[in-house]
């Protein structure tokens, strides 16, 4: 996580912004915390991609994120899709994402893959029920947590235009390497296969380390991807993986198969390796790292304020006015004085209001008949 910058508000729709988690073309993404201390990403569309239409469909996308839920979804928090700076706010996940996991690690074996292709396609699935599509779903967007993974990412990415993805001349855009053709291509009428071929490019990336197609540009590897004769690479691809994920990188998005399909496959992939489904999940959390929460501003230390109501009232006696200074003190005369009540059997000085409670038990006392 970066620190705020001097451009980065230090609050945003109620919640205190503690750093940035990421950025794009799109917006970028803050750590908050919210009054009660819950943390959650905050995504801000940035001010130079800003316009009515933008906040058009940001507002209806807002609208349909409301309804997506699920356990490998991070979850809808809160959104001013009216501010002048539009914002949402969703589920935290300390988590490493896919491709820093890989990198750092290594690629996953044959069953944690299957088992988090599985599972990713049940969130997706969950995406789709709500009558959305991810559309920018790569390595970047996948979250290990220690529960399971996560889909993130999937409410600013699909404002972006194709243009505000392939942008950059003579640099590789993370989001083309897990392109489908029809994306690559601009085609605006896009399916539920576009996130089915991201989802295998993915899969493909966790298995090997490597992506379907690469080139020294972004032109090179969509031209690559938009060729018919050009075969994805599969090297390092365990045998067991290579059927499913070879078909969910099909150039035609009617030779793709659907996600309930892919899960149904990765699942027999999972037996066929003598494992249960629960088995592989296991192992495939078992190599995540556990992410510790930042840490958000130092609490002061605790203050002890014992209450001991038959000795003394600490926190009563901290706020009274401190005793007269010996040189300061007016002699009272002795008829005058209050005898100082002590606690039945401990000699220890009451504090003024426990001085009373005493003196109304002993006249209580004395008056009971039992």
């Amino acid at each position: 996580m970066e620190p705020l910058s001097g451009q980065d508000p230090p609050r945003i729709g109620g919640y205190t912004l503690h750093g940035r988690i990421g950025s794009g073309g799109m917006g970028l993404v803050y750590l908050g915390e919210s009054e009660a201390g819950h943390l959650v990403a905050v995504k801000v569309i940035r001010a130079a991609v800003l316009d009515e239409d933008t906040r058009a469909r940001f507002v209806s996308e807002v609208d349909s994120l409301k309804v997506v839920y699920g356990p490998f979804v991070a979850a809808f928090v809160a959104a001013d899709a009216h501010a002048d700076q539009p914002w949402l706010a969703v589920e935290y996940v300390a988590g490493l994402d896919l491709r820093t996991y890989v990198t750092g690690h290594g690629p996953l074996p044959p069953a944690e893959t299957a088992s988090l292709g599985a599972l990713l396609a049940e969130g997706l699935g969950t995406i789709h029920e709500a009558g959305l599509l991810h559309r920018d779903l790569k390595p970047q967007n996948v979250l290990l947590a220690e529960y399971g993974p996560k889909v993130i990412d999937f409410g600013l990415a699909v404002l972006a235009e194709r243009r505000s993805v392939l942008t950059a001349t003579g640099v590789v855009v993370g989001s083309v390497l897990c392109m489908p053709p029809e994306q690559a291509r601009g085609e605006t009428e896009l399916g539920r296969a576009v996130d089915a071929y991201a989802l295998g490019a993915c899969l493909l990336y966790a298995a090997t380390g490597h992506y379907p197609y690469t080139g020294p540009s972004w032109q090179a590897v969509a031209l690559r991807i938009e060729d018919p004769a050009a075969e994805p690479d599969l090297a390092g691809l365990a045998p067991e993986l290579k059927p499913v994920i070879s078909a969910m990188l099909a150039k035609d998005p009617d030779d793709r198969p659907a996600l309930e399909e892919v899960t149904r496959q990765l699942v027999a992939v999972i037996r066929a390796l003598g494992l249960t489904p629960g088995a592989a999940k296991r192992r495939l959390t078992a190599r995540t790292p556990v992410v510790p929460l930042p840490d958000t501003e130092p609490l002061p230390p605790p203050v002890d304020r014992a209450y001991t109501p038959t000795v003394i009232d600490v926190a009563v006696d901290a706020d009274e006015s401190p005793e007269p200074e010996p040189e300061d003190e007016v002699p009272t005369p002795a008829a005058e004085q209050e005898p100082e009540r002590t606690a039945a059997g401990t000699g220890v000085r009451l504090a003024a209001p426990l001085r009373i409670a005493e003196s109304l038990r002993a006249a209580y006392a004395r008056e009971a008949r039992f």
